[in-house]
């Protein structure tokens, strides 16, 4: 069986484990058919079956939630990610997957101190002047504590969990082969891309593991909001920063959260909050292709003057130039209501989409914006339009690409974040201005000529390279060496199907010639006798019995499976 190669030894606790949170959640029949259940049988590991039918009553994305919070950090992080996938789950499923949370019990300082003294270099005690042993916040990944420097800054800590690094390699190898195993075995996946989201889930996670890439992030996207002074974001000491530590500035404000505390007695012009915090991160999306992935109110300080300030860029998105493009003149088509410009890019995006009937896609992609004719830009939503749009690709069994999955859910939390500022706030109206700024600079004489030496250099590359190429192409069609790959998905199984045949043919030969020689056996006089019957005639016969039992058990559980 297939499932045979994939586990490493090292990696059996971890899967039983896996196995039976599944099972206790009610999933014993997708244990049974990826072949989990045999081989930790197989390996020792008996699993137990029972008290999984209440869960199993629950809606199956209750289910799933439930599990994915047992199952530990690596798996909260997956339902975190796949809560950003309005294109590839419904509404009920998103609703589950945002109720997941990474905030765990903190470890206790004394379990900190090894990897602290490696990391600094001394005890933190002698290298801030202040050091609290209280975290001020512990998720799965890491926790934070606050200090301050030996100038009387004030600072925050934030330290990754010793081991967590091992634990979520471990968690990742098993996911890259379940989903591998998943998706070859039940071709009704294949739309919702389980290798492609695992792979994408173990970047994401491997670059949060590195919480020097948060900062590095955190100083790229500061140099890009410099002109806005009313946006902050906490400088960084790179003489304490590495891989699993990180000092930035303590941002001192009021929460995101604390919406209530923004009163005009305190100094706060929401209106003006809103708008600043729309245009800081529409700047980020649309014109430097880095911006914050998560900018709920856990993420965002208020500060006096009506600034605003963000923190943690574990998670951001990043968007090439011509993703950039496509964005705009989606945004642009959405927001001016024109069903041909939003069609032309949803369908660009879903161009990897074999099978799918992209003539009723483009008619009900333009069905869907023709809908806001005449309506306002003052009511228009611009993250539910982004929403809906998206749910019409899942209808399809079409994905976003991976780069623009997180910008949806970008989208939909700032303009919940404004609305909840100012319910007059209109994301729509915010960003017409900036769409078109960034549109007309895209068409100015030194843009263009710009574009136009990057194509023509591209051009020149390949036309240089050409006869080289042709050349290769032809000396190895002269000796015979040119070869065409082809990847057939279900070769390795249409290949243990024809093994199994084959087994069950050897092995009814072997029946049909215990039951001729048994029959000849039983007419030789003499020998060994069992009940008055000549004994190996006998044995010949019981044992003909017990492999057509075998066979016939074989045949069945093949047929069952073929028919799931």
């Amino acid at each position: 069986m297939l499932i045979d190669t994939l586990f490493a030894a090292r990696d059996l606790a971890r899967l039983k484990e896996i196995a039976s949170v599944l099972v206790r959640h009610g999933f014993g029949e997708l244990v049974r058919r990826l072949g989990l259940a045999d081989r930790l049988e197989r390996a020792g590991h008996a699993l137990h079956w029972d008290h999984a039918a209440d869960l199993a009553r629950l809606p199956a994305p209750v289910q799933v939630r439930l599990a994915l919070e047992e199952l530990g950090p690596t798996f909260v992080k997956l339902g975190q990610i796949l809560a950003g996938r309005a294109d590839l789950f419904g509404p009920e499923w998103i609703a589950e997957f945002e109720k997941l949370h990474s905030q765990v019990p903190a470890l206790p300082i004394e379990a900190l101190r090894p990897q602290l003294r490696e990391d600094l270099g001394a005890e933190p005690e002698a290298v801030f002047a202040r050091f609290d042993a209280q975290p001020l916040a512990a998720a799965s990944i890491a926790q934070v504590h606050g200090a301050r420097l030996q100038d009387g800054t004030e600072v925050v800590v934030k330290i990754r969990r010793p081991g967590i690094e091992s634990v979520i390699e471990a968690d990742l190898r098993l996911m890259a082969r379940l989903a591998a195993l998943a998706e070859a075995e039940w071709p009704a996946l294949k739309p919702y891309r389980p290798q492609q989201l695992v792979r994408e889930f173990a970047r994401s996670l491997r670059r949060e593991l590195d919480l020097a890439n948060e900062c590095r992030n955190a100083e790229r996207i500061a140099a890009n909001l410099a002109a806005l002074p009313y946006i902050v974001i906490p400088r960084v000491y790179w003489d304490w920063t590495g891989a699993r530590i990180n000092v930035q500035q303590r941002i001192e404000g009021v929460p995101g959260e604390r919406i209530d505390a923004l009163t005009p007695e305190a100094g706060f012009d929401r209106e003006r909050l809103a708008r600043r915090g729309a245009h800081a991160v529409l700047k980020m999306i649309v014109q430097d292709g880095i911006y914050h992935a998560d900018p709920h109110p856990g993420n965002v300080f208020y500060l006096s003057g009506n600034r605003i300030a963000f923190i943690d860029f574990g998670m951001v998105g990043r968007l090439s130039e011509r993703r950039r493009e496509e964005l705009l003149s989606l945004l642009l088509g959405l927001v001016e209501r024109e069903p041909r410009a939003v069609a032309d890019v949803l369908l660009e995006w879903a161009s990897d989409g074999h099978g799918a009937d992209l003539a009723q896609l483009e008619r009900e992609i333009e069905a869907f914006v023709d809908q806001y004719h005449g309506v306002p830009l003052a009511q228009l939503r611009l993250g539910q339009m982004l929403a809906d749009a998206t749910a019409i690709l899942r209808e399809h069994q079409l994905g976003l690409p991976s780069d623009l999955a997180l910008l949806v859910k970008a989208f939909i939390t700032l303009e919940g974040l404004g609305r909840s500022l100012d319910p007059n706030f209109h994301m729509a109206a915010e960003a017409t201005p900036l769409l078109r700024q960034v549109l007309r600079a895209r068409y100015e004489p030194r843009a263009l000529a710009r574009r136009a030496w990057g194509t023509l250099r591209r051009a020149l590359g390949v036309v240089e390279h050409l006869p080289d190429d042709v050349a290769q192409i032809l000396r190895q069609a002269r000796r015979g060496q040119l070869n065409i790959a082809l990847d057939i998905v279900h070769l390795k199984r249409v290949g243990d199907q024809i093994d199994r045949a084959a087994n069950r043919l050897a092995m009814a030969l072997v029946i049909a010639a215990l039951v001729i020689g048994s029959s000849i056996v039983m007419t030789v006089q003499g020998g060994p006798t069992l009940l008055g019957l000549p004994l190996f005639g006998l044995l010949g016969f019981l044992g003909a019995v017990a492999g057509g039992l075998w066979l016939i058990r074989a045949i069945r559980r093949s047929g069952r499976s073929d028919e799931d």
